[in-house]
């Protein structure tokens, strides 16, 4: 079945960063649109970005605007979240996410196919 695995989750400081990857299989990567959603404790899920199915369209989130950057290596089946300047508000699971043919790319309800999530904490 379709596999999305995120990694590079982890703890850091205030003002640091990261970069979550989620890497897909048995699914045509090229051809799914991509997300990236996050879930912090008792929250639903929200969304965080969005890619095109061969990145040239993107859309982030008010409120990581600037700081986080979304892209894509299709020869990798891989979907990158470069996130910044991060803040103790940005502590969450985050969550990739793919659909061939979405409604609404920043709803989670429009993504088929789902990886198991990864840990972001933001913290001094």
């Amino acid at each position: 079945q379709v596999q999305l695995v995120e990694s590079g989750g982890g703890l850091v400081q205030p003002g640091g960063s990261l970069r979550l990857s989620c890497t897909a299989s048995r699914l045509t990567f090229s051809s799914c649109h991509m997300g990236w959603f996050r879930q912090a404790a008792g929250k639903e899920r929200d969304f965080v970005a969005y890619i095109s199915r061969f990145g040239s369209s993107s859309d982030y989130a008010d409120s990581v605007k600037g700081r986080f950057t979304i892209s894509r290596d299709n020869a990798k089946n891989t979907v990158y979240l470069q996130m910044n300047s991060l803040k103790p508000e940005d502590t969450a699971v985050y969550y990739c996410a793919a659909v061939y043919y979405y409604s609404d790319y920043a709803s989670p309800e429009s993504y088929d196919y789902w990886g198991q999530g990864t840990q972001v904490t933001v913290s001094s």
